[in-house]
Formats: C-alpha cells, sequence, structure tokens
C-alpha cells in the first residue's frame, strides 16, 4: 500500500461547534480542507494499531466523496478495521449504536444535521468516541488547535470498491466492511419496545404518519414502521434519502414542516404524526390537534418510561438543556431522581449517559433521547411514542391533555432572530452582558425581573467548566427568559431568545401559547434591546 505524504498550508477556520465542523459545502471542497480536518482528528484520537472505525452519513451532497477520501486516510493511519453503510449512509444514532455494537475505536460521521443540503447547501463531520457520544470539548479543542499548525495529511492509494454493495473486503492490509444501515439498528428498537402490541394496535386501527423530509431515516421508517410493525405504506413520506433533500428543508419544526401541522389541524388528522431530520436525531411528535412541545414530550417520557419495556425498571436520572421547558423538572421531583440542567450541546448529555447518571434526556431544538445509544435519537422517539399509545390505548392529543392536568402546561417558544451582521450580535450579547446584574426589580414589557444570571455548568463527571453558556432572566410569577447565540449556522448569527412560563388551571392550559408567551417576548426585546442592536422589530422565526 502507498501512502502519499501531501503538503499543504494549515487552515486557520476549522474550530468544531457543539456537533462538529459544519460549514458550506464549497468550504469543504477546498484543495485539502476536508483531509486537514480529518488529519487533525487522527493526530489527536491516538486510536490503537488494530482499532475499528465506523463511517457514515446522511447522504447530502458530497458525502460520497468525503468518505472515500476518509477512508484512504484511515487506511494510511493503519486503522485495521472500517464499517460503512451501505450507500454510504448511517443516520447519527445508527451510527452511535454501530460503534458501540462493532467495538469501534471511534466513529466519523458525515452531517450537517437539519441543515439545507445539495452543492449550494452545507456540509459537517463529527466525531464520536467508543462510547458512541460525541467527543468531549477538551478533544475538539485540541483538534482545533492542531488543525492550525499542520502541515499535511497522509492518504493512501486505494482502490475503493462500490459502496452500493454489502460485503467484506480486503484493501491492502485494512478490512472495509460495508453493511447495510439499518440492520444492526432495527434489532436495537426490537429490544427497547413492544413491536407485538404497536403491531397489534396499528392493525386495529391506528393511524401514523411519518415524514422522513427525503433524508436519512426514510428507509430506517420503511423498515420498522411498514416491514416490522405493519403500517401502511403510504403512512411514511419522503423516504429516499436525496442529495439536497428534495429542495425541502430536513428540520422537523412547524417553521419548516407546516404540512404536518396543517395536517394535525385537520378535519381527520392520524392518531401520531411525526418527523425527523437531516441525520435522523430529531423528532417532531403531533397529534390531533397539537404539536407537542419538544419539553412536554421529555416530560410524558419520564412519566410514563417504566410502562415501555426497555425501561421497565425506570431511569436514574433525566437531564435537559438549560434552553428547553422546565416542565420535566417537576416530574423528576414527583419521581424522586435527579434532574440535570446541562448547556445546549448533546456531548454534555452524552458524559451523564455514559456515566449511567441518566436515563433519558432532551433538549428545545426537537432533539430526545436515552442511553440506549450516546446521540439524540428521532425515529426511537416516535416509537416510545406509538408504544405508550399503545399501553395506554389513547392517541397523543389525550396522553398530552392528560399530563396537563396533572403537573401543568410548560408554555414554551423559542424566538429567533436572525443577525446577518455577526457583529452587531456579538455587540448585543456584550452590552446584555454588562446589564445583567442591574436587571433585578427593572420593569419590562409590564415583566419585572426577579433575578438574572449567567448559566455556568460544572460537569458531574469530568468536573470540567464550561462559561458563558447563556443569559437566564427569571421574571415575578414564575416566568423564564433564556437568551444564548446559536452555534449550529455556517453564517451569520441566531439570537435564541427561549421563553417559558406555567399555567395550572384547567381553562388556562389550553389556551393559544402566544396569549401566554407574548408579554415574555415583549420584556425579552426590550432587556435585550434588540431593535437597537439589529434593527429587528420582529423575530424572523417563531418556534
Amino acid at each position: 500500500m502507498k501512502i502519499n505524504e501531501i503538503k499543504c498550508e494549515p487552515f486557520d477556520d476549522q474550530r468544531p461547534g457543539t456537533a462538529g465542523l459544519r460549514k458550506k459545502v464549497t468550504v469543504f471542497q477546498q484543495p485539502h480542507y476536508l483531509q486537514c480536518f480529518v488529519q487533525a482528528i487522527f493526530d489527536c484520537l491516538d486510536l490503537p494499531a488494530d482499532a475499528t472505525l465506523v463511517i457514515g452519513g446522511d447522504g447530502r451532497f458530497f458525502n460520497r466523496e468525503a468518505i472515500t477520501t476518509i477512508i484512504a486516510m484511515a487506511a494510511a493511519e493503519g486503522v485495521a478495521r472500517v464499517v460503512v453503510g451501505q450507500n454510504g449512509w448511517l443516520s447519527t444514532p445508527a451510527a452511535s449504536h454501530l460503534i458501540r455494537h462493532e467495538g469501534a475505536a471511534a466513529g466519523l460521521i458525515l452531517t450537517a444535521s437539519h441543515n439545507p443540503g445539495g452543492p449550494d447547501g452545507d456540509f459537517g463531520l463529527k466525531f464520536n468516541m467508543a462510547s458512541g457520544g460525541q467527543a468531549p470539548e477538551s478533544l475538539t479543542d485540541a483538534v482545533y488547535e492542531r488543525s492550525k499548525t499542520l502541515t499535511g495529511y497522509r492518504i493512501a492509494d486505494l482502490d475503493i470498491p462500490d459502496l452500493r454493495q454489502t460485503g467484506s473486503f480486503s484493501l491492502a492490509g485494512l478490512r472495509l466492511d460495508v453493511v447495510d444501515p439499518v440492520d444492526a439498528y432495527t434489532d436495537l428498537m426490537q429490544t427497547l419496545f413492544d413491536f407485538p402490541r404497536i403491531r397489534a394496535m396499528l392493525a386495529g386501527g391506528r393511524r401514523v404518519h411519518f415524514d422522513a423530509l427525503n433524508a436519512i431515516t426514510g428507509p430506517y421508517a420503511e423498515r420498522i414502521l411498514c416491514d416490522e410493525l405493519g403500517a401502511p405504506r403510504d403512512s411514511v413520506r419522503h423516504t429516499r434519502p436525496l442529495e439536497d433533500f428534495g429542495g425541502l428543508h430536513p428540520d422537523p419544526n412547524p417553521v419548516d414542516a407546516p404540512h404536518l401541522l396543517e395536517l394535525a389541524l385537520s378535519d381527520d388528522p392520524p392518531d401520531l404524526i411525526a418527523a425527523s431530520d437531516g441525520d435522523g436525531d430529531r423528532n417532531m411528535i403531533l397529534g390531533p390537534g397539537l404539536m407537542v412541545s419538544p419539553g412536554d414530550s421529555l416530560a410524558i417520557m419520564l412519566e410514563h418510561c417504566e410502562r415501555i419495556p426497555g425501561y421497565a425498571n425506570g431511569v436514574p436520572g433525566v437531564a435537559r438543556s438549560m434552553p428547553t421547558s422546565r416542565a420535566v423538572d417537576a416530574v423528576a421531583e414527583a419521581h424522586g431522581i435527579p434532574c440535570f440542567e446541562t448547556p445546549t450541546g448533546w456531548r454534555f448529555f452524552s458524559n451523564l449517559l455514559t456515566a449511567g447518571k441518566i436515563g433519558l434526556c432532551g433538549e428545545e431544538s426537537f432533539g430526545t433521547s436515552s442511553s440506549h445509544v450516546g446521540e439524540k435519537d428521532g425515529l426511537w422517539a416516535v416509537l416510545f411514542w406509538l408504544n405508550l399509545m399503545a399501553e395506554l390505548e389513547q392517541p397523543v392529543d389525550q396522553i398530552v391533555h392528560a399530563h396537563w392536568a396533572r403537573y401543568g402546561r410548560w408554555f414554551f417558544q423559542r424566538r429567533d432572530y436572525f443577525i446577518a451582521d455577526t457583529g452587531q450580535a456579538q455587540a448585543l450579547i456584550a452590552d446584555l452582558g454588562r446589564r445583567l446584574p442591574t436587571l433585578p426589580n427593572t420593569l419590562h414589557g409590564g415583566q419585572r425581573v426577579a433575578a438574572a444570571d449567567v448559566f455556568n455548568y460544572t460537569d458531574p463527571v469530568d468536573h470540567s467548566v464550561s462559561r458563558d453558556q447563556g443569559f437566564r432572566v427569571f421574571l415575578e410569577g414564575g416566568g423564564r427568559i433564556v437568551f444564548r447565540l446559536s452555534g449550529t449556522g455556517t453564517a451569520g448569527a441566531t439570537l435564541r431568545v427561549y421563553l417559558d412560563h406555567r399555567e395550572t388551571g384547567p381553562e388556562r392550559v389550553t389556551l393559544p401559547a402566544d396569549d401566554i408567551l407574548s408579554p415574555l417576548g415583549e420584556a425579552a426585546a426590550s432587556i435585550a434591546r434588540i431593535a437597537d442592536h439589529t434593527g429587528l422589530a420582529q423575530p424572523t422565526a417563531v418556534i
């Protein structure tokens, strides 16, 4: 096997975010760009001599070319075995499971998650550890520092076979296994959920509608929902992964998938409506007449988890990201288990899951999961809800209303302000940070501030400290406002403003969210002086 030593200049823009490195496709297509980032990862992973590596992606544009490049670079690093999904496909949760299942030292997942695809879209690469979870911040920081000093990379001359065919191949010392991307994941789901009971429920007339948005979960949904559980073929839509997602924005939320909300509000909606995102790690759950907020979904899962076979013994704890609604906190208290509040970013959950401190976790950006994998898992959430419907013998809307009757409803809303000028966004955050200590007892939009702080987090597992993870403002009457800049985009900046407030009266829990949260939104705009800094009088999206 010939190994080529390619010399080039380092790049200074390869700092991974909360879920790897995301850039425009055209950035990754620059000569040496992908290769230098991969080399930095290999240099910092310190793989053993007999290492197995899992590689796969969400099928977006540039996926296949990137995978063949990484296989050749893995061979140059002396990796003994590479496991890759057929067609280069692996959903993020399936890749996480496969890392564990195959005893791999690490995994490289090619995705930009919910970001648009195609030649003018986004691309991304992240690396996961042997636990299946995302790399810790200490490692991603090390990769960034290494990327700035690289003078080249190593790549082998290999004749890589067609990844459309499964099988094992020997490539000059490297064993390449091309596997069905769905098999191992389907087997795992059958150990967690009561498939016969779900199958009987669907045969009895309950209807499900799942939209894969032309992204990676399509083949998984066809296999599990249709082949295994007997749902009619027309229950699943947009199931063929396309390089540009067929022009759809693969983000399961009411703004980017309004057709699903319209279906939920139609005259004869299915009992469960759901969608997942580009790489299969997010979920949106809807039922007749409503969308289930991610915070409510997590809380309801915790409330009823012991009804699900894979969680019959309960869970040791639960976690939510700091901006996520506090609905699950009340359920955790009722169950007598700890509830961890973490920064945004799944790697913080990964530490808690690996250490056995939690068994369920979720975030407001439509991500939910458990200890079954080290990542969030969209289709798993759909199966959890189907199993719950079968156990309770109720559709989604009845389950949600019963939960509100017991715990009250945490109204929740995220208001996004896309700011093209990142300098304006940084100035807004800096100004808010300076004024934060002066906010208590001030009045904004009729709302009085009770307390305000900067959210800092000390990881209870490795004791690492993550500072400046967002601003929290607590209002008299129990409302809360959170401000943070998003780290998942590839251009500009998005100020995310999160609003939550609890109502308990039967006549209040069914009110429209705007009726409850609009005063908090006005207060948030006043507190952060959004219009003064950006000229934006209204959010660019409300989710």
